[in-house]
């Protein structure tokens, strides 16, 4: 079913519209949902809570690219659900993703995090858009849906050590260009 077919599933409240969106939706928000939780009953749990946030949402929204929209979803609902059982140490594969990137984006607790924020995510943009296609992809794979090194490195064809020396090449000429642009890290 194509995803304008599902929107306006959801438009008319039909209740269909859920076990066509899990249908086609399920392995990609599992995906997503497990990379960050690391726990497969949470995963579940995640999926379930991003269908009933689109029940919720749609209407009033209307999303013109449900795919993109649901996996914004299902990410946010992870994050808030990883912060909230952080304090269990439950979670390994975001603290890594965490880590790697904690040396070259700069921390926002300071009184000027909003204006900050913006500029960061417009200095990031551009530093996305400056990288090739194969690179931009590989690190919004990493870094936004955190998919695992080794899966990566099977993927490309490469050791997970080699994929591992990539990922950290990126890192370094992202913090090379917010360094250029006056980010204290």
């Amino acid at each position: 079913m194509e995803d304008s077919d599902i929107v306006k599933l959801f438009l008319e409240r039909s209740e269909s519209a859920i076990s066509e969106l899990d249908e086609k939706y399920r392995g990609y928000c599992h995906n997503i949902a497990v990379n960050i939780l690391s726990v497969e009953s949470d995963a579940e749990e995640c999926v379930s809570d991003t269908y009933y946030k689109a029940w919720e949402s749609i209407p009033p929204q209307k999303p013109e690219k449900l795919g993109a929209w649901l996996g914004r979803v299902t990410r946010n609902t992870a994050l808030d659900m990883w912060r909230k059982n952080h304090r269990k140490k439950r979670y390994a594969g975001i603290e890594e993703i965490l880590d790697e990137l904690g040396d070259c984006i700069p921390s926002n607790d300071n009184v000027e995090s909003v204006i900050e924020g913006r500029m960061l995510t417009e200095t990031l943009n551009s530093w996305l858009g400056s990288l090739t296609r194969r690179e931009r992809i590989l690190f919004i794979r990493r870094y936004w849906y955190g998919e695992k090194v080794n899966k990566l490195a099977g993927e490309y064809g490469m050791s997970d050590k080699k994929m591992a020396k990539q990922l950290y090449r990126l890192r370094q000429r992202l913090k090379v260009a917010l360094e250029k642009e006056g980010y204290l890290l």
